[in-house]
């Protein structure tokens, strides 16, 4: 990872489970995620100078998914760092790849809040350093959230708001409730997921539903 931390007490936080600890990884992975994105927004920009905004979106979005952090985490090796709960861990959590993307998110969050924003993006850039990145990839199939913002913008409507309602199941097993709401259209969906980004995916796809029902053309 070729940071050294000041506070090493957020590389432990960004560690560890909700099933190992109460002080565990999941606000450090709020703030990863948002660095990530804007991190490889940064790369794209540079990188594929050609491409229209929505193209852009949906590179990005191939870039960032659960596939894509989950095989950075393992070549990263987290599935022998991360600390886990002993149900999480008899039940395969350390190879679990939501529970490994969250947690590359919850390092960056981490790395950010250690050294700033500079030292969050270099990270960023030496770990999709091996990942090869070009306008072809916008041509992979689009997950429901990308659907979905590229239906809103394309009517120039703001982006949806994703909440998560609720949680279900044993900390080391659970299952998340979440909200995706469009204010606009006073409409609101549910979704439920093994991981936060699953549930939102899970309510992106039952919004697209009742968007194509409702405005089917």
């Amino acid at each position: 990872m070729q940071h050294q931390f000041a506070n090493p007490s957020l590389l432990s936080r960004a560690l560890t489970h909700r099933s190992f600890s109460s002080d565990h990884y999941e606000r450090l992975e709020f703030l990863g995620d948002s660095v990530l994105g804007l991190a490889i927004s940064a790369l794209l920009y540079s990188r594929l100078d050609k491409l229209a905004e929505g193209d852009l979106s949906r590179v990005r979005a191939n870039l960032v998914k659960q596939e894509t952090l989950h095989q950075l985490a393992v070549e990263l090796g987290l599935p022998d760092l991360l600390r886990l709960g002993e149900g999480e861990v008899r039940s395969g959590g350390q190879k679990r790849p939501s529970i490994l993307a969250d947690a590359l998110e919850a390092i960056i969050g981490a790395v950010y809040l250690d050294a700033g924003y500079g030292k969050a993006q270099e990270l960023v850039y030496r770990l999709f350093n091996a990942v090869e990145i070009n306008p072809q990839m916008d041509a992979i199939g689009k997950d429901a959230k990308t659907a979905l913002q590229e239906w809103l913008q394309g009517r120039k409507m703001k982006l949806p708001v994703y909440k998560v309602v609720g949680t279900l199941g044993a900390a080391h097993k659970q299952t998340f409730d979440v909200e995706c709401e469009i204010p606009e259209l006073r409409l609101s969906e549910r979704g439920i997921g093994g991981s936060r980004r699953a549930g939102e995916q899970a309510a992106a796809t039952a919004m697209l539903q009742t968007l194509q029902t409702k405005y089917p053309t």
